[in-house]
């Protein structure tokens, strides 16, 4: 990605962009030990409740994965691993105002700002190199004022694109003494071509999996491929990753791209294997109930549901994802729960569960009036408003149906949480 600058009369030359990805080192963890400094130096793992089969690592302090501790992994294993591991809580409302405020530090470099995630930030500094110094120096001082300010190492990744920068930081910059690492069209192939397949943004376990099964090792592989063979077998991605293995990106940094959401979303790990019919759609009501409050709050309506389950049994997975247009866009959970019920009595094998997701995509801007506007519709937003309103002043468990005083209900357990973590 390139971008014009004027020299001389009418005669323009093309100069690389220079873009930034700041990834801040076992994030939740350090915030923690930022909190905490009696923790600093010693192996602190942020879990979930392992009673409520949440015991799953989401971060773990560089001391700790010094003894081979690392997300993903259940704290019992973490704890044979490490018997003095430190098991911490997470709270994500302070990693949220930790990863707002590194926002801010980032924003007193250059306007054009993206969090692409909690810890990871892509900052386009195109131009500021007369101004603020050398990409070399700008990631010093960027390092030095986020340690200064919050106590977190930061990692920075630089490249002509954000799929370059991303590269350059989770490839190479975390390994390096500075933690910096640029990549380039000039130097992309010889430093990444050979890193395995997985390495690629965008390769999962599945896709990985599947370039194996026709001899793509690395990326260089894929890059080695034709590009129209990847798109009839794998559609767009296929020829999205091909773009990937030669760092090629057409996306740009536009603090403005936040905001366009293509759909909200709840999914949730069940706290034990759900057999019952009655309890898991009470769960999927009090879900249904929860994505429509998402969207109400944007300002959003729907036109699509979807519905992903996942059976209990690790060896034999089963489970299903299937989405259903609606007869018209709404946020109203009674229109949309339906239809989450007919996917679900369709495609469920009456095996056991243990997590659910529902999302509402299509999403466009709220309206008040229909075409086929009744009374009862009226009656139904009416109600609905002023739920949205009591809880808004008073807490979201202030107000709630009887039918999560019953078994199986999630309502209270997940009323206090955010991102499915206590707050």
């Amino acid at each position: 990605m390139q971008t014009l600058v004027r020299i001389t009369g009418d005669r323009l030359i093309m100069r690389p962009k220079v873009i930034f990805l700041a990834d801040m080192e076992s994030f939740y963890a350090s915030v923690e030990t930022s909190c905490n400094p009696s923790l600093r130096g010693k192996p602190v793992a942020v879990c979930g409740d392992p009673a409520l089969r949440h015991g799953i690592i989401l971060a773990a302090s560089r001391e700790a994965k010094a003894f081979g501790i690392k997300t993903g992994q259940p704290a019992w294993e973490a704890r044979r691993l490490c018997p003095w591991v430190i098991f911490v809580h997470p709270r994500m409302q302070t990693y949220i105002d930790y990863s707002l405020h590194l926002t801010r530090i980032f924003e007193q470099f250059t306007d054009r700002v993206l969090p692409y995630s909690v810890d990871e930030q892509f900052l386009d500094l195109t131009g500021l190199e007369n101004i603020l110094g050398s990409p070399q120096k700008l990631a010093a001082d960027i390092n030095r004022r986020v340690w200064k300010e919050t106590g977190i190492r930061c990692r920075i990744g630089m490249g002509e694109n954000p799929l370059q920068a991303k590269m350059a930081c989770d490839c190479f910059a975390k390994k390096c003494p500075n933690a910096f690492f640029e990549l380039n069209g000039a130097n992309y192939a010889c430093r990444t071509w050979n890193l395995p397949v997985s390495s690629l943004f965008g390769v999962g376990h599945r896709m990985e999996s599947n370039f194996h099964r026709i001899g793509v090792r690395t990326i260089g592989h894929l890059a080695g491929l034709p590009r129209e063979m990847l798109r009839r077998r794998w559609g767009i991605n296929g020829e999205v990753l091909w773009l990937n293995a030669h760092g090629i990106d057409y996306s740009t940094v536009e603090p403005a791209s936040i905001h366009e959401q293509k759909g909200v979303g709840h999914t949730a790990t069940l706290p034990r294997d759900y057999r019952k019919q009655e309890e898991i759609e009470l769960v999927l009501l009090e879900m249904s109930e929860e994505v429509c409050r998402r969207a109400r709050r944007q300002g959003k309506i729907g036109t699509t549901v979807h519905l992903f389950c996942r059976g209990a049994d690790f060896d034999s997975p089963t489970g299903f994802s299937r989405q259903k247009k609606l007869p018209e866009a709404t946020a109203l959970v009674m229109d949309i729960y339906p239809t989450v019920l007919d996917l679900f009595r369709k495609h469920w094998d009456r095996k056991p569960l243990r997590a659910v997701g529902i999302s509402l995509t299509g999403l466009t801007a709220y309206r008040q009036l229909q075409l086929k506007f009744s009374r009862h519709c009226e009656q139904e937003e009416n109600l609905t408003r002023a739920v949205d309103q009591v809880r808004k002043r008073f807490g979201k468990a202030s107000i709630f149906r009887a039918s999560s005083l019953t078994s199986g209900a999630q309502f209270f357990q997940r009323a206090k949480m955010i991102g499915g973590h206590d707050s």
